[in-house]
Order: C-alpha cells, then sequence, then structure tokens
C-alpha cells in the first residue's frame, strides 16, 4: 500500500516538477531534441521577462496577480460567512421548507457551469456588472455557497447543544455562543471549504473571459492565454507564469492545512 501511494504521489509531482525545471531552462535546453531532467544552466530570464514585461500594452503580469487575488480573498470571505449563518441556520433550526433548500443545494452542484454561462451573462449586464471583478465574486460565490453551506451544516450538527445550553445558562448572550463556542469548532470545516472556494475562484477561466472584457481587469488564467499564439508558444514563460500562478495555491492550503489540524484538535479537546 505504501509503495502504490508513493507511486501515485511521484506521478501528481512529476508534472509539477517539469513545470519547475523547464521555467529554469533556457530556450535551447527547452527545444532540445533529448530533453533533460534538470537544467545544465538555471536562468530566471524567463520570470524577468513576465514580471518586467507587458502581456498587454499597459498591463503587466503583477495586474493581473492582483485582480486575481481580489477575486479570490473576497470570494472566501464572504463565502465563508454566508455559509456558516446558513449552516447553522440549517443545522439549529426547524423552519418551512427546510428540506427542500437542502435539496437545492445538491440540485445546484449537478448543472453543468458551461450551461450558466448565458443567463449569467444576460444577468450581469442587467445588473450593471459588466467589465467588473464584483460580476466574477458573485458568480464565484454563487458556486462555492452549495457546497460550503451542505458541509458546515454536518459539522455544525455535530456540535452537541448541550454546549450551547450550558453556556446561555451562565449568562452567555447569542453573538458570544457562536463565538466562543460554535464557532471554534467549526473551525475545520470552515477552513475545508475555503480551500474549494479559493481554488474554485482561482483557477475559473470561462466566466472570466466572458463577463470581463477590459485588459487590465483580466485574471490570471485569461491572461495566461496570451503565451499561446497561433503559430508558436512561448514555453519559458508559460512555465514561468504557471508556476507563479501555482505558487499562491500551494502557499494557501499549506497555511489553511495547520490551521485545520489545530482546529481538530481544539475541538476535540473542547467537546
Amino acid at each position: 500500500m505504501n509503495g502504490a501511494g508513493l507511486l501515485v504521489a511521484l506521478f501528481a509531482a512529476f508534472p509539477v516538477y517539469w513545470m519547475i525545471t523547464t521555467s529554469l531552462k533556457p530556450s535551447g535546453e527547452i527545444f532540445a531534441s533529448t530533453p533533460r531532467p534538470l537544467p545544465t544552466e538555471p536562468t530566471l530570464a524567463h520570470y524577468r521577462q513576465i514580471l518586467t514585461g507587458n502581456l498587454i500594452p499597459g498591463v503587466t503580469f503583477t495586474d493581473f496577480f492582483l485582480n486575481s487575488a481580489l477575486v479570490a480573498v473576497a470570494t472566501v470571505l464572504l463565502s465563508g460567512l454566508v455559509a456558516l449563518l446558513a449552516a447553522t441556520a440549517v443545522a439549529r433550526f426547524r423552519f418551512k421548507l427546510r428540506t427542500s433548500f437542502l435539496i437545492m443545494l445538491l440540485v445546484v452542484q449537478m448543472i453543468p457551469l458551461e450551461a450558466l454561462v448565458i443567463p449569467l451573462f444576460l444577468m450581469i449586464q442587467r445588473l450593471g456588472l459588466y467589465n467588473t471583478l464584483p460580476s466574477l465574486i458573485l458568480t464565484y460565490l454563487g458556486f462555492s455557497l452549495p457546497f460550503a453551506v451542505w458541509m458546515l451544516r454536518g459539522f455544525v450538527a455535530a456540535v452537541p447543544k448541550e454546549l450551547e445550553e450550558a453556556a446561555a445558562i451562565d449568562g452567555a448572550s447569542r453573538a458570544q455562543i457562536f463565538r466562543r463556542i460554535l464557532f471554534p469548532l467549526v473551525a475545520p470545516g470552515l477552513v475545508a471549504t475555503s480551500i474549494f472556494s479559493f481554488i474554485t475562484a482561482w483557477n475559473e477561466l470561462i466566466f472570466a473571459l466572458t463577463f470581463i472584457n477590459r485588459q487590465d481587469r483580466y485574471t490570471l488564467p485569461v491572461a495566461m492565454t496570451f503565451f499561446f499564439g497561433r503559430d508558436d508558444t512561448a514555453w519559458g514563460p508559460v512555465m514561468a507564469a504557471s508556476t507563479l500562478f501555482t505558487l499562491p495555491v500551494i502557499v494557501f492550503f499549506l497555511l489553511v492545512q495547520r490551521r485545520m489540524v489545530s482546529g481538530l484538535v481544539a475541538g476535540a479537546v473542547k467537546g
């Protein structure tokens, strides 16, 4: 089992390894007839090219990066807040159409995203949000909320009601119970949904390409398409940009993963 797991890990990590090593190779080595596993003369020329040059006149790689970061961070924060409140309401209260609401969350996740491009585009135009980053934030929020609410509902339902009742007897308000008891125990689930929301907002291309027509507001997935020409592809800059594009996702996951483990331990102690 360990050997099989190692092979799967190597298979999954090889494209990342090849992307990083290719980004450090000179152009001559990239197109060599015999590919080398490591660059013989490592260079940062491709990184300097994309960081100091303009993919589009007047717009730098950093501008695209900041656009993506703004959309992803806003999506994560809004999704976490709304999903936590909705999951608490669904798990703790009994109201009319509660079961229908939960079924609707599952149904929404079954709809292909491509089928929603045209109706969402018309809606964005009517709201006056075309060519704005909030249009992407609202769209990604709608995609991540069903999964986040459904997952957090299980975490909230697993928290014993006796803990909240004991805190209420001690004089704690609803806000204090939510902040000091429920939130720390639900934090691991909130972290997991944040990872999903971040990756969704960071990697999405179709809606970013459809809702944004101003070049200075493009996100990184759209900017990556400019490296591919009709007759030629700048593979060195492509690999360098892909490495920088992947790095924030890896860093975010590593940071959040540590918090997830600490949250699970804290929840076990408090429970």
